[in-house]
């Protein structure tokens, strides 16, 4: 039996609680967790936004310590430190052939499967494949991936969505080049990752937009020149701050229809919208033909930082250990799991960047 955090049901307050894990059977590895990060995918299924099975432990973002490996699985041993990736690539469906492993059809079907029970046999799904809200937890071996060198493993959790999310989102989809502007539309976990890797693309300007005035010494410090605090007249500042263009990319991390619409407003014409936030059904976003025609943008949806994990680790890897990318930096508070509900609320208040569960 371990503690983990269980969503019982859609909207239901999450449950802290122990539950009854299986061995690892065949191609499947047990993991101690060291760290999970909170992330707003956990709220989305929270909340329904993101609908997969429940009840469900949640959690996607973490890296631990290998346990014991099932019969097949020979890349990770008892001892290894490990990333988790709640995104597999299956390596046989049409996204997969072509090279765009971000978009595999089957990268949530494991989400579907019985991963462990509640002390009265209640069945729980894993909330995104990995169940790393947990002490331990059990995932299919194509989830787990050596953890960098010289990385703490604390640190390293983050590089499960956050990191390769923002650092995907500017090099992979927005591919920002040196000397270009990016304006940043939410700054927490990946808002911050999206800073920082805009820093490494060498971008000239940094702009960072936030509702929270708090916020602004966090962005700086990740990268950012200029801090605006979200409003109607957001657009405007921004091509205040680039010679009245606007910026050559926008990145959006929040997922909301205004937002969407402000990224897309505040970037240049011929400029590049990346849209990294997940929104809801209801978030509609309209435009007229004739702006489209006549600014020439592009609006690109970012899927997982159109990363593949097994490519953008090592990379990743190296940024960290020369310094040039700080994994601390993103994390305002460390809590244990008690304090996932908090942090839940923290994200709905837009309150601090990542919070992350310490085991």
């Amino acid at each position: 039996m371990v503690r983990a955090a269980v969503l019982p049901a859609v909207g239901a307050p999450l449950e802290i609680t122990d539950i009854e894990l299986p061995e690892p059977g065949p191609g499947q590895v047990s993991i101690s967790l060291a760290a999970a990060g909170v992330c707003h995918s956990d709220l989305s299924l929270s909340n329904g936004t993101m609908r997969l099975p429940v009840p469900a432990v949640l959690g996607h973002e973490g890296a631990g310590t290998v346990l014991a490996v099932g019969e097949g699985v020979t890349h990770v041993s008892a001892g290894d430190g490990v990333v988790l990736n709640w995104a597999p690539s299956c390596g046989a469906c049409f996204h997969c052939g072509i090279g765009e492993v971000w978009l595999c059809a089957d990268a949530l079907k494991g989400a579907a499967n019985v991963h462990a029970r509640t002390a009265d046999g209640t069945e729980l799904h894993p909330g995104l494949n990995v169940a790393a809200f947990a002490q331990e937890t059990v995932v299919a071996a194509n989830c787990v991936l050596p953890a960098p060198a010289g990385v703490p493993l604390e640190d390293a959790a983050l590089l499960g969505c956050a990191v390769l999310t923002g650092y995907g989102a500017v090099h992979h989809s927005a591919k920002v080049r040196e000397g270009e502007s990016v304006v940043v539309f939410g700054i927490g976990g990946v808002g911050l990752a999206v800073l920082q890797a805009a820093r490494i693309a060498g971008a000239s300007k940094i702009i960072a937009v936030d509702v929270s005035p708090e916020k602004e010494e966090l962005a700086r410090g990740a990268g950012a020149t200029d801090y605006v605090v979200a409003s109607d007249k957001t657009p405007r500042a921004v091509r205040a701050l680039t010679g009245g263009q606007g910026a050559d990319v926008a990145v959006e991390c929040v997922g909301r229809s205004a937002t969407i619409r402000g990224a897309w407003e505040s970037t240049r014409r011929g400029g590049r919208t990346t849209v990294v936030g997940i929104g809801g059904k209801d978030q509609q976003v309209t435009f007229n033909a004739l702006e489209i025609f006549h600014w020439g943008r592009s609006l690109t949806g970012c899927v997982y930082g159109n990363s593949d994990p097994a490519r953008d680790l090592p990379v990743l890897a190296e940024h960290i250990r020369a310094g040039r990318f700080d994994l601390s930096s993103l994390v305002t508070e460390r809590i244990s799991l008690d304090g996932i509900p908090a942090a839940f609320e923290n994200m709905i208040a837009g309150k601090g960047g990542r919070a992350l569960v310490v085991f």
